[in-house]
């Protein structure tokens, strides 16, 4: 098959897990000798770098300047549609919510819904957000939709009142990150135990509801730092929280980095606690597993259908509730242990190789169906 991902995600994410899960995809895909293309005419993706240069069409920018997206993809879009007239292609799987087609000549159109987080909770959202219409059209126009999770396609079907059979479910696969050389000393801004918090921490993914929980238990607050990973440093209300939660000066830390240094931390991380109100899949929590640290989360959403029996949950909604999942897994070392077990098998099931061959098969269907 000719197999064409559009520019979408590429120009909006310069790192990010949608971009991620594309770049995987695309290479997979290549070793099940398909004919792979990503049209990303201007980029700034850093996992584009990581896959067969065959694939991309495109060129790389360190960064684009600020405020200037919007008018990339508006460039990106119209240098897309000249380069698909002159291609064959068989599946044009479009990698984010275009009101607009970029391919007019593909033999199906496939689009992947990754949550529905958006309707559900439109609160957590700017008023001018076209997220929804956006979406809507690319859906409609859409031969067949890949959710990344049953809990996402059930949501879809019940909000945008789909027919069943348009929607087929992908688990996304897992990645175990280079890591550090043994010898390599650990960061002396870790020379105590701490919680690992991982990604955004906008609204719905609850990291105020994670600092209340950790505040009210004096075990934890006295005994563990908590580290926040990517997602920007701490706004001004943040820091106001963790004042008036009374965290120790510098034990509640945000820092930024690459794969390397998020492999180190799961690796270093006493447990890692996943406090997010909705999740479409949630990667976060597999790639703690796979480093073998302890995963707390909640019980919302598609976060079980991942995480399985490998972790503790809690109601995101309920702080002593999420309070005491977390001491429970940090002070008892046989629970920990069995956690980390756990984790091992479950993530055995979350490849990139089956989300490849699993997606590969929805294409294979939708053409026949043509």
């Amino acid at each position: 098959m000719n197999i064409a991902f559009d520019h979408q995600i590429f120009t909006r994410q310069a790192y990010g897990g949608i971009s991620r899960y594309f770049a995987r995809l695309a290479s997979d895909l290549m070793s099940l000798n398909n004919r792979v293309y990503i049209m990303a005419p201007l980029h700034a993706n850093r996992y584009l770098d990581e896959i067969p240069e065959a694939i991309v069409n495109g060129l790389k920018f360190e960064t684009f300047p600020g405020k200037t997206k919007s008018l990339v993809l508006a460039i990106n879009h119209q240098l897309s549609k000249r380069a698909f007239s002159g291609l064959s292609i068989d599946v044009l799987h479009e990698t984010y919510y275009s009101s607009l087609p970029v391919c007019k000549n593909a033999r199906c159109r496939i689009i992947t819904v990754y949550d529905m987080i958006h309707e559900k909770y439109p609160s957590y959202f700017s008023r001018w957000d076209r997220t929804i219409k956006n979406k809507r059209q690319a859906i409609d126009r859409a031969d067949h939709v890949i959710c990344i999770s049953h809990s996402t396609k059930k949501d879809l079907c019940e909000l945008y009142d789909i027919a069943d059979e348009k929607v087929s479910v992908v688990h996304l696969g897992c990645d175990v990150f280079s890591m550090l050389p043994s010898g390599d000393a650990k960061p002396r801004s870790f020379n105590r135990p701490f919680l690992l918090y991982v990604g955004s921490r906008r609204g719905y993914k609850n990291f105020e509801g994670m600092l209340r929980a950790i505040s009210i238990n004096n075990d934890l607050k006295r005994n563990f730092d908590v580290v926040a990973f990517g997602g920007g440093q701490f706004t001004s209300k943040e820091n106001e929280l963790i004042l008036r939660l009374g965290f120790a000066e510098n034990s509640v830390r945000q820092i930024g980095g690459d794969d390397n240094l998020l492999a180190r931390l799961y690796l270093d991380a006493r447990a890692f606690v996943y406090p997010s109100i909705y999740e479409g899949f949630g990667l976060p929590p597999l790639e703690a597993m796979a480093h073998g640290c302890p995963v707390v989360t909640s019980n919302s959403s598609s976060l079980p259908e991942v995480v399985g029996d490998a972790g503790a949950y809690f109601n995101p909604w309920d702080d002593d509730a999420q309070s005491q999942a977390i001491a429970s897994v940090v002070f008892d070392e046989q629970l920990r242990s069995k956690l980390i077990s756990s984790g091992s098998s479950r993530v055995a099931a979350f490849t990139w190789d089956r989300c490849a061959q699993e997606t590969q098969a929805v294409y294979q269907k939708v053409i026949t169906r043509k």
